[in-house]
């Protein structure tokens, strides 16, 4: 279901350049997984997002995703009592100088609950500008010409032998060529399904490990040391986030390349191991990292300094993974994107575009080509997952 007057680039007395922000409205969603997801962390049952609809005098109106996996009604007070009052009246098109000014909306250092707040309207605002403009997101952010991304698989979850076996097989029916496998401890067992999978997969299929910060510096190196010699691209958080020279020190012990960037907020976070290239790889979530503006000033920074630029995904939903299409098309440095291949309604239900993993071939992602983000929500189907 459309508002009236949605996507219309004028109305009556109104100029493009003129556009004002009237409304933010905000919908916590929560489901219960089809399957549940098994990590280091733990099993998750259900998960939520919330997501961010922006409206203008012009009658465009652009969505955006905050990350924001528990506690959703906690983020939609923290939207609508701090960051809507400082955005109604102010032009849509003025993307930074709203970012700044969400971000002074809590004092202290950058992180937690505000970013993946603003993230999700920095979304829905760049949605509002490629609108305007008749333009992709990914043409707005200066795009090198692709009209497909690399995906991979995500993931072969923790379990017993037969459960990761039968996941495994699962992405290689699909079609993927690469995919990644979850790991946890204890640590003999983490080896040993290492080289299972890999005898499963063959040499020709791409595999890397997510630990989820499972580890200890000295399990990530005996961890390490199975990688490498089974071939895997690489190893993702081994370590706790704030562990900066923890990574650093197996940087210099393990061949396999490191990832990480999920679990950071803004761009100094990710600043030191992008820096002195400890990190091969790294993987902000547009939906945490501060939207669309941020998580693309982390991906530039990454490439000035010969680092890949690996969206994360995760549980999240279509608006998320749509961004994430848009900034892997127009980043140079891309090395792949997170494909969850769960059926989440939060992917499912509410656009009528399929999810990513419905419509990868061999690895291959099609880019959007409409304005702005290139979907439209089905408001209806976002009513019907609002959290009680």
């Amino acid at each position: 279901m459309r508002h009236a007057g949605e996507d219309e680039l004028t109305v009556e007395g109104s100029d493009k350049a003129d556009i004002r922000i009237t409304d933010v409205i905000v919908h916590p969603l929560t489901q219960k997984l089809p399957q549940p997801t098994v990590t280091s962390w733990g099993r998750y049952t259900e998960v939520s997002i919330v997501l961010v609809e922006v409206r203008t005098d012009a009658g465009i109106t652009g969505v955006g995703e905050a990350l924001a996996r528990f506690s959703p009604k906690a983020y939609t007070d923290l939207i609508e009592t701090s960051l809507k009052p400082r955005l109604v009246g102010g032009n849509p098109t003025d993307i930074m100088a709203h970012w700044r000014t969400m971000r002074r909306a809590l004092s202290g250092r950058s992180g937690g609950m505000l970013f993946e707040a603003i993230a999700g309207v920095d979304i829905a605002l760049w949605d509002i500008l490629g609108k305007i403009a008749g333009l992709p997101i990914h043409r707005l952010l200066g795009g090198v010409g692709r009209t497909e991304v690399p995906v991979y698989a995500a993931s072969v979850n923790w379990g017993s032998d037969e459960f990761m076996d039968r996941e495994l097989d699962r992405y290689l029916e699909k079609g993927f060529p690469r995919i990644k496998v979850k790991i946890a401890n204890p640590v003999k067992e983490a080896r040993r399904r290492i080289e299972r999978l890999r005898k499963q997969a063959g040499d020709d299929i791409e595999l890397c490990v997510d630990a989820n910060w499972a580890y200890t510096l000295e399990e990530a190196v005996e961890v390490g040391r199975v990688l490498t010699d089974n071939a895997y691209f690489w190893f993702e958080e081994p370590l706790r986030p704030e562990d900066e020279r923890g990574y650093e020190e197996l940087h210099r012990r393990c061949a396999t390349p490191l990832a990480a960037g999920e679990s950071n907020f803004t761009l100094d976070q990710a600043m030191r191991l992008v820096e002195n290239r400890t990190l091969s790889y790294l993987q902000p979530d547009v939906a945490r990292a501060g939207g669309i503006t941020e998580t693309r000033r982390m991906a530039e920074f990454a490439a000035a300094h010969d680092v890949q630029y690996a969206p994360h995904i995760g549980m999240s939903g279509i608006v998320c993974e749509t961004a994430s299409v848009h900034l892997a098309a127009a980043m140079p440095n891309l090395r792949a994107m997170e494909c969850e291949t769960d059926s989440s309604p939060f992917k499912t239900a509410i656009t009528g575009a399929a999810p990513g993993a419905d419509r990868q071939k061999n690895g291959l992602l099609p880019v959007p080509t409409g304005p702005g983000l290139g979907i439209e929500i089905d408001w209806d189907a976002v009513k019907r997952l609002r959290a009680g």
